[in-house]
């Protein structure tokens, strides 16, 4: 029997977890029983390695964009209604807000069997404007009605769907985004990332890996950094990534006087070694599914203090591998940090529980998941499964 044929689509292919979570599947699906595609903005930090991908048909489309620009994106759907016409999916497997949207709306106009849409964290929340949240909600329940089935990445993201009434419970599967764990346990490398961003080896280090734009709030990281450094003077801070908030934050930094010890270098594909000289992780997002970056520096064997929301509290465990503070609470996210800085004992205890129970993360897990999943509903739909 011939192979299943599923194609993916995904807004920008920027440096994040759900853009690496579907690069490793379009990478790991199992070439015997699938073909597969990828639909994808013509831009993006991770564009080139998708074109490297074996055995994957990418297709670039040069309108869709993340923004809502109603024209650009009335053309991004004619893209995705002919890459979905010519590569001839059985199942559309869709990622991200906008992807997302116009992808379902374009399998449901081309008559594509299987549509999944992955939840990689809502693109509507509580800290949009009334009206915004309203539409985006509105075009979310929409594109439901096109669905077959969700996969979502936290329980957290799974529950709030039902409760929202776009899907009923046995519409969704939970399936963790899932990272090289063993690269991350054995993480090294800490003393060159150091020396060449020119911190001291015994200084401590405050690291947030994390795309410089409003959902991550990076601007918290850097009030963070103001809060600390009068109090610990050797220490450094350390915010990896890069996005439209930069030159605020550059300022930001100016304006607290701190050039010198909080370091902004942009998106570095050495995290691993990143991780390995951090002393404490943060994150300060303001909505999320659940983050790799989490994961990924709890599997280094890292304390991680963090803003406690959607599936963040499925893996920072509350004093036992980290802090979860509330959302929002900046002086609560500086405590949790400076008792870690000031207390060595309290950061070694977190940190040798940090690499516990990540088993559900692991990469190759998740790519086995979603092809069990493929196959129930290609088969369910007549398409006689994946073989």
């Amino acid at each position: 029997m011939r192979r299943a044929r599923v194609l993916h689509a995904i807004t920008l292919l920027e440096l994040g977890g759900a853009q690496r979570n579907t690069l490793d599947t379009c990478a790991m699906l199992d070439r015997d029983r699938f073909e597969v595609g990828l639909a994808c903005a013509d831009a993006g930090e991770l564009l080139p390695e998708a074109r490297q991908l074996a055995d994957v048909r990418v297709y670039e489309l040069p309108h869709l964009r993340r923004e809502v620009r109603p024209w650009h994106d009335v053309r991004a759907l004619a893209e995705l209604r002919a890459a979905i016409r010519d590569f001839g999916p059985d199942l559309l497997h869709t990622h991200s807000s906008k992807a997302g949207v116009l992808g379902r709306a374009a399998a449901r106009a081309e008559g594509v069997p299987v549509v999944v849409h992955s939840i990689h964290g809502w693109g509507f929340g509580p800290h949009q404007p009334a009206p915004v949240h309203a539409t985006f909600l509105a075009a979310e329940r929409v594109a439901a009605r096109w669905t077959t089935h969700f996969v979502a990445v936290s329980q957290e993201n799974l529950a709030q769907g039902v409760e929202l009434g776009l899907f009923g419970r046995e519409q969704a599967t939970l399936i963790r985004s899932g990272i090289d764990l063993d690269t991350f346990r054995r993480a090294s490398g800490g003393e060159m990332v150091r020396a060449e961003l020119g911190i001291p080896a015994g200084a401590p280090l405050v690291v947030q890996v994390s795309c410089l734009k409003p959902q991550k709030a990076p601007e918290r990281f850097v009030a963070l950094a103001a809060r600390l450094a009068p109090r610990f003077p050797d220490a450094h801070f350390l915010l990896v990534g890069d996005g439209e908030l930069r030159e605020r934050l550059e300022a930001q930094r100016a304006a607290a006087g701190l050039e010198g010890r909080l370091h902004l270098p942009g998106w570095r594909r050495d995290v691993p070694a990143v991780l390995h000289a951090a002393t404490v992780v943060t994150l300060t997002s303001r909505f999320e599914g659940l983050p790799r970056a989490v994961v990924e520096a709890l599997a280094a064997g890292r304390p991680v203090v963090a803003m406690a929301v959607d599936g963040v509290r499925e893996v920072v465990h509350d004093g036992v591998n980290g802090f979860a503070v509330a959302p929002g609470d900046e002086a609560a996210l500086a405590a949790r940090v400076a008792s870690l800085l000031a207390d060595p004992r309290l950061r070694a205890h977190l940190a040798a529980a940090a690499p516990e129970g990540l088993a559900a993360f692991d990469r190759t897990l998740m790519v086995r998941q979603q092809e069990e999943l493929y196959e129930r509903l290609l088969t369910r739909a007549g398409r006689g499964g994946a073989r």
